[in-house]
């Protein structure tokens, strides 16, 4: 099994979040909350202001430590044919934009990045990381864990 620790943001302002259009290597796209992998020796805090950084060209700040989610893709759905089973543990964080401006992320996968009215999202094809950080930042779990979200349809892994 691969495994793979990332950090993610959730903004959320006016009535929108902020969402990145990842592009796959096969070209297909997928919208996902901002953030990525934690490097080595990077606490998943300073990787998530990174991460927003990068992919969307703005400032952030975090504001609260919202959740960690850990899943598993099994091997028979993962996009990479032969791929082991891989498990992802996300912390979320609510963050807060404090400057810079929208743009694609230089070199990387993210195509755009753009702020989505929270009742669009859900006809959108999207990451189940999404539908994660949603549901931790509305429902402010004191356990910081959400039910699993199912996969399927327009929601990826």
């Amino acid at each position: 099994m691969s495994r793979r620790l990332a950090a993610y943001a959730v903004c959320i302002e006016d009535g929108r979040v902020l969402l990145a259009l990842a592009v796959g290597r096969s070209g297909e796209r997928t919208w996902t909350l901002p953030g990525g992998g934690v490097e080595q020796s990077e606490d998943p805090y300073d990787a998530v202001i990174r991460e927003v950084a990068e992919e969307t060209g703005l400032e952030s700040v975090v504001e609260r430590l919202l959740g960690v989610d850990s899943r598993v893709i099994p091997a028979s759905e993962r996009r990479r044919p032969g791929a082991p089973e891989h498990q992802n543990v996300g912390v979320f964080y609510r963050v807060r934009v404090t400057g810079g401006r929208l743009r694609p992320e230089p070199n990387g996968d993210t195509a755009e990045s753009v702020w989505t009215p929270l009742p669009e999202v859900a006809g959108l094809r999207r990451s189940s990381l999404v539908d994660v950080g949603l549901a931790l930042a509305r429902t402010l779990p004191p356990s910081g864990h959400v039910a699993p979200v199912p996969v399927g349809g327009l929601v990826q892994h």
